[in-house]
């Protein structure tokens, strides 16, 4: 184990899980990727040990967990997120969560050679609302039937919304998820590679929705069904 890695990053913020061990050079030793739908704990620690194998990491070897803090749904996360933390805690190993959607654009910025600050991502958010994330902004809800309010030049990329994005954001959107997990290791690695750990109790998902009746936390993406009436 050393400053810089083994890493090992977990994502369950999207309809596919990601699980990636590697440093904070954005290479994965070895990594895992399958659509959990909504059922995304069911075979998590199950790859966690398996990818782990691959790359001939022992849990021990592990200098931190890095884990996808959203936007996304609240099973999916909530599985994620205790997972990550429940490892940590008992290999006492420090962790960082690393926000999913800036993960994405940074991972389509660097993989396509454009300008981060141009790009916007379109995300789920229940069965007719979506959420845009942009660059160093809040997560903004987008009520069904509503278009996001970007300039002319900017280049959208969209997860997880057949038939509820243009086909050419969809394409973006997959060669995005496609270094997702590079870019977690990256990201998260440079923070744990300084120092710079988030604390394991106040480290909270950012969920787009809820279940009926559960109220969001201060900073979390509003639900969907609890937009004021107009």
């Amino acid at each position: 184990m050393t400053a810089d890695g083994p890493y090992l990053a977990i994502d369950t913020a999207t309809t596919r899980v990601v699980v990636a061990v590697g440093g904070s050079d954005g290479r994965p030793a070895a990594g895992a990727e399958w659509r959990a739908g909504y059922h995304h704990g069911q075979l998590l620690l199950e790859s966690v040990a398996r990818v782990l194998a691959q790359a001939g990491v022992g849990r021990l070897d592990l200098a931190g967990v890095l884990v996808g803090t959203g936007p996304g749904a609240f099973t999916g996360l909530r599985v994620g997120l205790a997972t990550a933390k429940a490892l940590a805690h008992a290999l006492d190993r420090p962790i960082v969560g690393v926000p999913t959607g800036e993960a994405l654009l940074a991972a389509f910025a660097r993989t396509e050679a454009v300008d981060p600050g141009c790009l916007a991502l379109l995300l789920p958010a229940g069965p007719a609302d979506r959420v845009l994330v942009r660059p160093g902004e809040a997560a903004r809800l987008l009520p069904g039937g509503s278009e996001p309010p970007l300039p002319a030049d900017a280049i959208v990329l969209a997860l997880d919304l057949p038939g509820r994005a243009p086909d050419d954001a969809l394409a973006r959107g997959e060669r995005a998820f496609a270094g997702l997990a590079g870019e977690l290791l990256r990201a998260g690695g440079t923070r744990l590679a300084a120092g710079a750990a988030d604390d394991l109790a106040r480290l909270v998902p950012e969920y787009v929705t809820l279940p009926r009746g559960v109220r969001a936390a201060t900073g979390e993406v509003r639900w969907s069904h609890d937009r004021p009436s107009s």
